[in-house]
């Protein structure tokens, strides 16, 4: 799953838990949404280092074009 299905999901457990008084599924939402955020600052971090390496791969490939 992605980091915003698991946000979302953890949220309905935590008002599911916060409904009936079921502190353990409380928790249990409240830990699946950090899970989805940590995923969504992971993708985030991944995509900029991916578009930093493209980067740099242009610019070696213009400077080798240039020599």
């Amino acid at each position: 799953m992605d980091g915003k299905t698991d946000e979302i999901k953890g949220r309905i457990k935590e008002a599911a838990g916060a409904l009936t008084d079921d502190e353990p599924l409380r928790a249990e939402g409240k830990q699946e949404q950090a899970v989805g955020k940590v995923k969504q600052a992971i993708d985030k971090v991944v995509e900029s280092a991916q578009k930093a390496a493209t980067t740099v791969a242009e610019k070696a490939h213009k400077l080798k074009e240039g020599l």
